[in-house]
């Protein structure tokens, strides 16, 4: 009986240490009347989630494994979207669409807590598992099916439009198709640069793109040379799976009218809505880099790969070294909340420079993006590159 009381308190004392490290873990507030403050006030709009099931015939999935392929690319995935004052039905307003590419081993639950902050705010977000490199992919996930996910994402596009388009859908004129992002995180962050900017892969109908740690380093100035899009990189500087020198610093020499808003002390993990789990820890990034090291292949090993990704001439560089989770030990990183605080923050901020109707609106944004983010938030430095 002695013992079990000292195990029920023994065990009691560690629920009580997680409780408080969990709590403590929690950012500050931003000081009331603090722009940032007044960005995540009430929103206007509550919030809507619904699952799907697409299935794309006009492209297969490749074999991978022991998993023999498929004719067809099938998607399951879930849309958020502003919900009207009856808690029912969407407002009657064409909304702007972001498509949101999901990372490497990650699925389409990745963006939640962005996903609601955007449809909170009159955004339609949506998001897919993509056949090959989700946790679940058939015959394990394969990081070189990303060359197949910008045709994945357009037809995601496709399909919205398809929906607005229909009398019987609940989407029917609900989304404007003058006003389309993309955006994603890790690999789902080089998606978006593909859909934004691969010369025979890219999508038109995308007018910005948001890359959230994303690998950039295999694309040269010549792939991003002949676009004017508007387009962002977050990035984390102690970031172990996908490093900040090679991948995002680049951002302002290779790439026309981009910001790069820089995190001082977020880990890569931290951008994914499951790293808040992780919020006691030192470094999520040791989560993140136990869970994929060994099911991330060496690219530059594999000349398929870049045959199939482009060409050189098309701006795709070779021979890039992986530093995948090479950092040791890992520094101690910001809380993963604080770190989607500001991601939230400026990922709207940018879409509402663009998208926003109202160009006294689109100004408000564009000026906290510039000066009152890093006002707002110490560790945040904020460039832009020339357009």
């Amino acid at each position: 009986m002695k013992f079990l009381k000292r195990a029920l308190l023994l065990v009691a004392i560690l629920a009580g240490v997680l409780a408080l490290a969990w709590k403590l873990s929690e950012p500050a507030p931003l000081p009331p009347g603090s722009a940032g403050a007044a960005l995540l006030a009430q929103p206007p709009w509550g919030v809507g989630m619904r699952e799907f099931e697409l299935v794309d015939s006009s492209r297969p999935t490749d074999a991978n494994g022991d998993f023999p392929g498929a004719p067809e690319r099938r998607l399951r995935g879930r849309a958020w979207y502003p919900l009207d004052t009856d808690g029912r039905s969407m407002p009657a307003h064409a909304f702007p669409l972001i498509v949101y590419s999901h990372g490497f081993f990650s699925s389409s639950a990745e963006p939640a807590y962005l996903a609601r902050h955007l449809a909170s705010h009159g955004y339609v977000v949506v998001a897919a598992d993509f056949p090959l490199t989700t946790m679940k992919a058939p015959g394990g996930a394969n990081v070189f099916d990303v060359v197949n996910q910008p045709g994945d994402a357009s037809f995601l596009i496709d399909t919205l439009l398809a929906w607005n388009g229909d009398p019987e859908n609940d989407f029917h004129q609900r989304i404007d198709a003058a006003r389309i992002g993309i955006a994603g995180t890790s690999l789902g962050g080089m998606t978006t640069e593909l859909t934004a900017y691969h010369p025979r892969l890219r999508d038109p109908r995308v007018k910005a793109a948001v890359s959230i740690a994303g690998p950039l380093q295999l694309f040269g100035r010549a792939f991003f040379a002949d676009s004017a899009l508007p387009f962002m990189m977050i990035a984390g500087d102690i970031d172990a799976m996908v490093p900040y020198e090679q991948n995002a610093r680049p951002v302002l020499e290779r790439v026309n009218n981009a910001w790069l808003v820089s995190l001082a002390g977020a880990s890569h993990t931290g951008f994914a809505d499951q790293g808040s789990v992780f919020r006691w820890m030192d470094n999520p990034d040791s989560v993140g880099c136990f869970f994929i090291r060994d099911k991330t292949p060496q690219s530059n090993s594999d000349t398929g790969f870049y045959d199939r990704l482009g060409s050189v001439e098309e701006g795709v560089l070779r021979n890039m070294e992986d530093r995948l989770c090479r950092m040791d030990p890992l520094p101690e990183a910001m809380s993963p909340l604080l770190q989607q605080r500001i991601t939230m923050l400026a990922v709207r901020s940018f879409f509402e420079s663009v998208f926003n109707p109202d160009a006294a609106q689109q100004a408000r944004y564009r000026d906290y993006l510039q000066a009152g983010l890093a006002r707002d938030f110490p560790s945040v430095r904020v460039e832009r590159s020339s357009p």
